[in-house]
Protein backbone atom coordinates (compact mmCIF):
# COMPACT_ATOMS: atom_id res chain seq x y z
CA UNK A 1 0.00 0.00 0.00
CA UNK A 2 1.51 3.17 -1.30
CA UNK A 3 0.09 6.08 0.83
CA UNK A 4 3.15 8.19 1.03
CA UNK A 5 2.36 11.71 0.72
CA UNK A 6 4.30 13.84 -1.64
CA UNK A 7 7.04 16.47 -0.40
CA UNK A 8 4.95 19.22 -0.51
CA UNK A 9 2.81 17.40 2.34
CA UNK A 10 5.38 16.25 3.90
CA UNK A 11 7.06 19.08 4.36
CA UNK A 12 4.08 21.07 5.39
CA UNK A 13 3.40 18.04 8.48
CA UNK A 14 6.73 18.09 9.59
CA UNK A 15 6.88 22.17 9.99
CA UNK A 16 3.47 21.86 12.42
CA UNK A 17 3.40 22.21 15.88
CA UNK A 18 1.86 19.35 17.95
CA UNK A 19 -0.73 21.47 18.80
CA UNK A 20 -1.71 22.41 15.36
CA UNK A 21 -2.51 18.67 14.49
CA UNK A 22 -4.92 17.24 13.56
CA UNK A 23 -5.16 18.58 10.10
CA UNK A 24 -6.52 18.15 6.72
CA UNK A 25 -4.20 19.23 3.91
CA UNK A 26 -4.92 19.40 0.43
CA UNK A 27 -2.25 19.66 -2.51
CA UNK A 28 -3.74 21.63 -4.87
CA UNK A 29 -1.48 21.02 -7.72
CA UNK A 30 -2.54 17.45 -7.51
CA UNK A 31 -6.01 18.17 -7.74
CA UNK A 32 -5.53 20.56 -10.65
CA UNK A 33 -3.49 17.49 -12.63
CA UNK A 34 -5.60 15.31 -11.55
CA UNK A 35 -8.90 17.02 -12.90
CA UNK A 36 -7.14 18.27 -16.28
CA UNK A 37 -6.12 14.24 -16.96
CA UNK A 38 -9.79 12.78 -16.25
CA UNK A 39 -11.41 15.98 -18.20
CA UNK A 40 -8.63 15.02 -21.41
CA UNK A 41 -9.72 11.59 -21.21
CA UNK A 42 -13.77 12.42 -22.00
CA UNK A 43 -15.13 13.13 -25.10
CA UNK A 44 -15.99 16.55 -25.42
CA UNK A 45 -19.60 15.83 -25.92
CA UNK A 46 -19.24 14.80 -22.19
CA UNK A 47 -20.17 17.42 -19.76
CA UNK A 48 -18.33 16.78 -16.37
CA UNK A 49 -19.50 18.43 -13.73
CA UNK A 50 -18.21 18.30 -9.64
CA UNK A 51 -20.87 16.58 -7.08
CA UNK A 52 -20.25 19.53 -4.51
CA UNK A 53 -21.06 16.85 -1.40
CA UNK A 54 -17.80 15.03 -1.87
CA UNK A 55 -15.97 17.98 -0.14
CA UNK A 56 -17.55 21.45 -0.44
CA UNK A 57 -14.32 23.87 0.20
CA UNK A 58 -14.22 26.82 -1.90
CA UNK A 59 -10.41 26.22 -2.41
CA UNK A 60 -11.38 22.70 -4.15
CA UNK A 61 -14.49 24.47 -6.08
CA UNK A 62 -11.92 26.98 -7.61
CA UNK A 63 -8.99 24.96 -8.23
CA UNK A 64 -11.65 22.66 -10.13
CA UNK A 65 -13.28 25.46 -12.17
CA UNK A 66 -10.89 25.31 -15.31
CA UNK A 67 -11.74 21.55 -15.40
CA UNK A 68 -15.53 21.19 -14.81
CA UNK A 69 -18.65 22.28 -16.66
CA UNK A 70 -20.49 23.25 -13.36
CA UNK A 71 -21.79 21.98 -10.18
CA UNK A 72 -24.37 19.46 -8.79
CA UNK A 73 -25.41 20.55 -5.17
CA UNK A 74 -27.73 18.20 -3.08
CA UNK A 75 -29.52 21.15 -0.78
CA UNK A 76 -30.40 25.04 -0.62
CA UNK A 77 -27.31 25.34 1.47
CA UNK A 78 -24.97 23.71 -1.24
CA UNK A 79 -26.81 25.64 -3.71
CA UNK A 80 -25.82 29.01 -1.92
CA UNK A 81 -22.44 28.09 -1.18
CA UNK A 82 -21.70 27.14 -4.13
CA UNK A 83 -23.07 29.95 -5.45
CA UNK A 84 -21.01 32.20 -3.43
CA UNK A 85 -17.53 30.21 -4.01
CA UNK A 86 -17.82 30.04 -7.68
CA UNK A 87 -19.93 32.90 -8.69
CA UNK A 88 -21.86 32.23 -12.13
CA UNK A 89 -20.44 28.92 -12.67
CA UNK A 90 -23.61 26.43 -13.96
CA UNK A 91 -25.19 24.36 -11.17
CA UNK A 92 -27.53 21.19 -10.93
CA UNK A 93 -29.62 20.83 -7.78
CA UNK A 94 -30.07 16.91 -7.23
CA UNK A 95 -31.03 15.02 -4.01
CA UNK A 96 -34.74 13.92 -2.84
CA UNK A 97 -36.44 15.65 -0.40
CA UNK A 98 -36.30 19.69 -1.66
CA UNK A 99 -38.60 21.53 0.24
CA UNK A 100 -40.55 24.66 -1.22
CA UNK A 101 -38.62 26.84 1.06
CA UNK A 102 -35.09 25.60 -0.39
CA UNK A 103 -36.47 25.42 -4.52
CA UNK A 104 -37.80 28.97 -3.45
CA UNK A 105 -34.26 30.56 -2.58
CA UNK A 106 -32.37 27.72 -5.54
CA UNK A 107 -34.53 29.38 -8.09
CA UNK A 108 -33.92 32.96 -7.29
CA UNK A 109 -29.97 32.20 -6.57
CA UNK A 110 -30.42 31.37 -11.07
CA UNK A 111 -30.05 27.43 -9.95
CA UNK A 112 -30.19 26.31 -14.01
CA UNK A 113 -31.05 22.59 -13.72
CA UNK A 114 -32.88 20.57 -11.59
CA UNK A 115 -33.09 16.45 -11.30
CA UNK A 116 -36.23 16.01 -10.07
CA UNK A 117 -37.34 12.63 -7.70
CA UNK A 118 -40.58 12.78 -7.63
CA UNK A 119 -44.21 13.97 -9.10
CA UNK A 120 -44.69 15.73 -6.00
CA UNK A 121 -41.37 17.66 -6.23
CA UNK A 122 -42.15 18.15 -9.96
CA UNK A 123 -45.25 19.76 -8.88
CA UNK A 124 -43.98 21.90 -6.20
CA UNK A 125 -41.63 23.06 -8.85
CA UNK A 126 -44.26 23.95 -11.63
CA UNK A 127 -46.08 25.93 -9.13
CA UNK A 128 -43.25 28.11 -8.54
CA UNK A 129 -44.13 29.64 -12.00
CA UNK A 130 -40.65 30.02 -12.86
CA UNK A 131 -39.21 28.40 -16.37
CA UNK A 132 -36.28 26.18 -15.76
CA UNK A 133 -34.99 22.70 -17.16
CA UNK A 134 -36.05 19.76 -15.53
CA UNK A 135 -34.44 16.02 -15.86
CA UNK A 136 -36.35 13.03 -14.29
CA UNK A 137 -34.27 11.11 -11.98
CA UNK A 138 -35.51 7.27 -12.87
CA UNK A 139 -34.78 4.39 -10.49
CA UNK A 140 -34.28 2.02 -13.63
CA UNK A 141 -34.36 -1.72 -13.18
CA UNK A 142 -30.91 -3.43 -14.29
CA UNK A 143 -30.11 -6.70 -14.77
CA UNK A 144 -29.86 -9.11 -11.56
CA UNK A 145 -26.82 -9.56 -9.66
CA UNK A 146 -25.13 -6.31 -11.89
CA UNK A 147 -25.41 -4.08 -8.74
CA UNK A 148 -23.90 -6.74 -6.50
CA UNK A 149 -20.79 -6.61 -4.34
CA UNK A 150 -21.11 -2.03 -4.96
CA UNK A 151 -20.32 -0.03 -1.91
CA UNK A 152 -23.65 1.98 -2.58
CA UNK A 153 -26.26 0.85 -4.42
CA UNK A 154 -29.04 4.12 -4.82
CA UNK A 155 -31.66 2.26 -7.55
CA UNK A 156 -31.82 -1.03 -9.39
CA UNK A 157 -33.86 -2.12 -6.72
CA UNK A 158 -36.38 -0.24 -3.96
CA UNK A 159 -35.07 3.04 -2.67
CA UNK A 160 -36.01 6.44 -1.66
CA UNK A 161 -34.06 7.97 -4.58
CA UNK A 162 -35.63 9.10 -7.84
CA UNK A 163 -38.99 7.03 -9.62
CA UNK A 164 -39.75 4.07 -11.06
CA UNK A 165 -40.57 4.03 -15.03
CA UNK A 166 -44.40 4.32 -13.78
CA UNK A 167 -42.90 7.72 -12.01
CA UNK A 168 -41.47 8.77 -14.96
CA UNK A 169 -44.68 8.66 -16.93
CA UNK A 170 -46.71 10.38 -15.03
CA UNK A 171 -44.67 12.92 -14.99
CA UNK A 172 -44.16 13.39 -18.35
CA UNK A 173 -48.34 13.34 -18.63
CA UNK A 174 -47.40 16.19 -16.11
CA UNK A 175 -45.02 18.32 -18.15
CA UNK A 176 -47.77 18.11 -21.15
CA UNK A 177 -50.33 19.26 -19.51
CA UNK A 178 -51.76 23.02 -18.99
CA UNK A 179 -50.32 22.87 -14.73
CA UNK A 180 -46.31 22.56 -15.92
CA UNK A 181 -45.60 26.03 -15.93
CA UNK A 182 -42.89 26.93 -17.28
CA UNK A 183 -40.88 23.85 -16.70
CA UNK A 184 -38.76 22.89 -19.87
CA UNK A 185 -38.23 18.87 -20.03
CA UNK A 186 -34.62 17.86 -20.72
CA UNK A 187 -34.13 14.54 -20.38
CA UNK A 188 -33.23 11.78 -17.46
CA UNK A 189 -30.77 11.33 -14.46
CA UNK A 190 -30.35 7.83 -13.18
CA UNK A 191 -27.59 7.71 -10.35
CA UNK A 192 -27.87 4.11 -9.73
CA UNK A 193 -24.96 3.13 -7.75
CA UNK A 194 -21.27 4.19 -6.40
CA UNK A 195 -17.86 1.85 -6.30
CA UNK A 196 -18.17 1.04 -10.00
CA UNK A 197 -15.15 -0.10 -11.95
CA UNK A 198 -14.89 1.29 -15.82
CA UNK A 199 -16.28 -1.66 -17.49
CA UNK A 200 -19.41 -1.62 -14.76
CA UNK A 201 -20.04 2.47 -15.40
CA UNK A 202 -20.24 1.73 -19.16
CA UNK A 203 -22.76 -1.09 -19.07
CA UNK A 204 -24.82 1.29 -16.33
CA UNK A 205 -24.51 4.15 -18.67
CA UNK A 206 -25.74 2.43 -21.72
CA UNK A 207 -28.98 1.11 -19.76
CA UNK A 208 -29.55 4.71 -18.71
CA UNK A 209 -29.02 6.01 -22.31
CA UNK A 210 -30.83 3.48 -24.68
CA UNK A 211 -33.82 4.42 -21.83
CA UNK A 212 -33.58 7.98 -22.80
CA UNK A 213 -33.29 7.59 -26.40
CA UNK A 214 -35.99 5.10 -26.14
CA UNK A 215 -38.13 8.43 -24.69
CA UNK A 216 -36.94 10.60 -27.39
CA UNK A 217 -35.15 12.82 -24.40
CA UNK A 218 -32.08 14.60 -25.94
CA UNK A 219 -29.98 14.49 -22.41
CA UNK A 220 -28.95 11.76 -20.00
CA UNK A 221 -27.30 12.34 -16.66
CA UNK A 222 -25.59 9.32 -15.17
CA UNK A 223 -24.15 10.75 -12.22
CA UNK A 224 -20.66 9.41 -10.53
CA UNK A 225 -19.95 6.81 -8.45
CA UNK A 226 -16.46 5.76 -10.27
CA UNK A 227 -14.78 3.65 -8.27
CA UNK A 228 -12.28 4.50 -5.83
CA UNK A 229 -10.42 1.76 -4.25
CA UNK A 230 -9.08 2.40 -0.47
CA UNK A 231 -6.64 -0.57 -0.24
CA UNK A 232 -4.96 0.27 -3.17
CA UNK A 233 -4.33 3.98 -3.28
CA UNK A 234 -2.58 3.35 -6.83
CA UNK A 235 -5.21 1.55 -8.41
CA UNK A 236 -7.59 4.22 -9.96
CA UNK A 237 -10.40 4.34 -12.10
CA UNK A 238 -9.50 3.75 -15.34
CA UNK A 239 -11.28 6.71 -17.04
CA UNK A 240 -9.41 6.48 -20.41
CA UNK A 241 -10.98 2.95 -21.08
CA UNK A 242 -14.03 4.89 -20.09
CA UNK A 243 -14.21 8.17 -22.32
CA UNK A 244 -13.28 5.35 -24.89
CA UNK A 245 -16.13 3.76 -24.04
CA UNK A 246 -18.50 6.80 -23.81
CA UNK A 247 -17.35 7.63 -27.36
CA UNK A 248 -18.46 4.55 -28.93
CA UNK A 249 -21.72 4.95 -27.28
CA UNK A 250 -22.28 8.86 -28.18
CA UNK A 251 -21.66 7.41 -31.60
CA UNK A 252 -24.73 5.13 -31.47
CA UNK A 253 -26.65 8.35 -30.25
CA UNK A 254 -25.73 11.62 -32.12
CA UNK A 255 -28.24 13.77 -30.92
CA UNK A 256 -27.40 12.87 -27.39
CA UNK A 257 -26.32 15.13 -24.90
CA UNK A 258 -24.78 13.37 -21.45
CA UNK A 259 -23.20 14.42 -18.20
CA UNK A 260 -21.30 13.07 -15.60
CA UNK A 261 -21.16 13.80 -11.92
CA UNK A 262 -18.19 12.03 -10.30
CA UNK A 263 -17.20 13.88 -6.64
CA UNK A 264 -15.06 11.14 -4.97
CA UNK A 265 -13.03 10.04 -7.59
CA UNK A 266 -11.77 13.95 -8.48
CA UNK A 267 -11.32 14.82 -5.21
CA UNK A 268 -10.03 12.11 -2.45
CA UNK A 269 -6.60 11.76 -4.05
CA UNK A 270 -5.60 15.11 -3.37
CA UNK A 271 -6.76 15.43 0.39
CA UNK A 272 -4.61 14.15 3.71
CA UNK A 273 -5.14 13.73 7.42
CA UNK A 274 -2.59 14.79 9.52
CA UNK A 275 -2.78 13.74 13.25
CA UNK A 276 0.37 12.14 15.85
CA UNK A 277 0.36 9.42 18.31
CA UNK A 278 -0.42 10.09 21.55
CA UNK A 279 -0.20 7.21 23.38
CA UNK A 280 0.43 3.00 22.59
CA UNK A 281 -1.27 0.50 24.56
CA UNK A 282 -0.95 -3.60 24.59
CA UNK A 283 -4.25 -5.21 25.64
CA UNK A 284 -5.12 -8.55 25.56
CA UNK A 285 -2.40 -9.69 22.89
CA UNK A 286 -2.72 -6.09 20.11
CA UNK A 287 -1.32 -3.35 19.95
CA UNK A 288 -3.12 0.11 19.91
CA UNK A 289 -2.23 3.62 19.03
CA UNK A 290 -4.26 6.33 20.50
CA UNK A 291 -3.50 9.23 17.82
CA UNK A 292 -5.34 13.45 17.88
CA UNK A 293 -8.68 13.39 16.90
CA UNK A 294 -10.41 10.35 14.97
CA UNK A 295 -13.75 9.60 13.44
CA UNK A 296 -15.41 12.96 14.21
CA UNK A 297 -12.80 14.32 11.82
CA UNK A 298 -12.49 11.44 9.19
CA UNK A 299 -15.94 9.25 9.41
CA UNK A 300 -15.09 7.78 5.90
CA UNK A 301 -13.32 4.21 7.55
CA UNK A 302 -15.89 4.04 10.01
CA UNK A 303 -18.87 4.23 7.77
CA UNK A 304 -17.36 1.59 5.02
CA UNK A 305 -15.64 -0.27 7.53
CA UNK A 306 -11.88 0.17 5.42
CA UNK A 307 -8.71 0.72 7.05
CA UNK A 308 -7.67 4.53 5.82
CA UNK A 309 -4.32 4.00 4.03
CA UNK A 310 -1.71 6.14 6.01
CA UNK A 311 1.78 6.27 5.89
CA UNK A 312 4.08 6.98 9.37
CA UNK A 313 6.30 9.88 9.57
CA UNK A 314 9.38 9.15 12.11
CA UNK A 315 9.79 12.02 14.57
CA UNK A 316 12.87 11.85 16.90
CA UNK A 317 11.08 14.79 19.28
CA UNK A 318 10.13 13.21 23.14
CA UNK A 319 9.62 15.79 25.30
CA UNK A 320 9.20 13.50 28.28
CA UNK A 321 11.64 12.14 31.04
CA UNK A 322 10.38 8.41 30.83
CA UNK A 323 10.40 5.59 28.48
CA UNK A 324 8.45 6.25 25.11
CA UNK A 325 5.64 3.97 24.21
CA UNK A 326 6.40 1.83 21.34
CA UNK A 327 4.20 -0.64 19.57
CA UNK A 328 5.18 -4.67 20.26
CA UNK A 329 4.13 -6.47 17.74
CA UNK A 330 3.93 -5.86 13.64
CA UNK A 331 0.44 -5.02 13.80
CA UNK A 332 -1.19 -2.12 15.33
CA UNK A 333 -4.72 -0.23 15.57
CA UNK A 334 -5.01 3.46 14.90
CA UNK A 335 -7.65 4.91 17.26
CA UNK A 336 -8.79 7.78 18.19
CA UNK A 337 -9.98 10.02 21.00
CA UNK A 338 -13.68 9.35 21.25
CA UNK A 339 -15.16 7.16 23.77
CA UNK A 340 -17.04 4.41 21.74
CA UNK A 341 -15.01 1.26 19.85
CA UNK A 342 -15.70 2.30 16.87
CA UNK A 343 -13.44 5.02 16.47
CA UNK A 344 -11.26 3.59 14.47
CA UNK A 345 -9.01 4.91 11.64
CA UNK A 346 -7.31 1.62 10.81
CA UNK A 347 -7.42 -1.80 12.53
CA UNK A 348 -4.66 -4.16 12.60
CA UNK A 349 -2.31 -2.56 9.84
CA UNK A 350 1.20 -3.11 9.40
CA UNK A 351 3.38 -0.31 11.69
CA UNK A 352 6.21 -2.35 13.64
CA UNK A 353 7.99 0.08 16.21
CA UNK A 354 5.06 2.77 15.93
CA UNK A 355 5.91 5.55 18.68
CA UNK A 356 4.08 7.77 20.67
CA UNK A 357 5.26 11.16 18.81
CA UNK A 358 5.18 9.90 15.83
CA UNK A 359 3.28 11.63 12.67
CA UNK A 360 0.78 9.74 11.28
CA UNK A 361 -0.51 11.28 7.54
CA UNK A 362 -3.59 9.23 6.29
CA UNK A 363 -3.89 9.40 2.33
CA UNK A 364 -7.43 9.64 0.04
CA UNK A 365 -9.01 12.33 2.91
CA UNK A 366 -10.12 15.06 0.19
CA UNK A 367 -13.94 13.04 -0.02
CA UNK A 368 -16.25 12.68 2.59
CA UNK A 369 -14.12 13.39 5.41
CA UNK A 370 -14.48 16.32 7.58
CA UNK A 371 -17.97 16.96 5.62
CA UNK A 372 -19.89 14.36 6.72
CA UNK A 373 -18.18 13.78 10.32
CA UNK A 374 -19.95 14.51 13.58
CA UNK A 375 -17.79 17.40 14.82
CA UNK A 376 -18.99 17.88 18.43
CA UNK A 377 -19.02 14.58 19.82
CA UNK A 378 -17.06 15.24 23.36
CA UNK A 379 -16.18 18.65 21.91
CA UNK A 380 -12.52 18.15 20.70
CA UNK A 381 -10.91 20.88 19.16
CA UNK A 382 -11.76 21.12 15.30
CA UNK A 383 -8.67 20.66 12.84
CA UNK A 384 -6.61 22.74 10.77
CA UNK A 385 -6.77 23.35 7.37
CA UNK A 386 -4.46 23.86 4.76
CA UNK A 387 -4.21 24.65 1.06
CA UNK A 388 -1.30 24.18 -0.32
CA UNK A 389 -0.54 25.86 -3.81
CA UNK A 390 3.17 24.72 -4.52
Amino acid sequence: MNAAPGALVARRVEALAPEELPAFLYDLPALRTHAAAVRAALPARVELYYAAKANPEPALLTALRPYVDGYEVSSGGEAAHVGAAVPGAPTAFGGPGKTPAEIAAALAAGVHRWHVESVHELRLLAASGEAVDVLLRANLPVAEGRLDGVALAMGGRPSPFGMDPAGVEECLRLLDSPGSGGLRLRGIHAHLASGLDAAGQLALTERIVDYTAGLGLAEANVGGGMAVDYADPGRRFDWTAYGTGLEKLLDRHPGLRLRIEPGRSLTAYCGWYATEVLDLKHSHGEDFAVVRGGTHHLRTPATRGHAQPFAVLPSEHWPHPWERPTAAGPAVTLSGQLCTPKDVLAARVPAAGLRAGDRVVFAMAGAYAWNISHHEFLMHPHPGFHFLDG
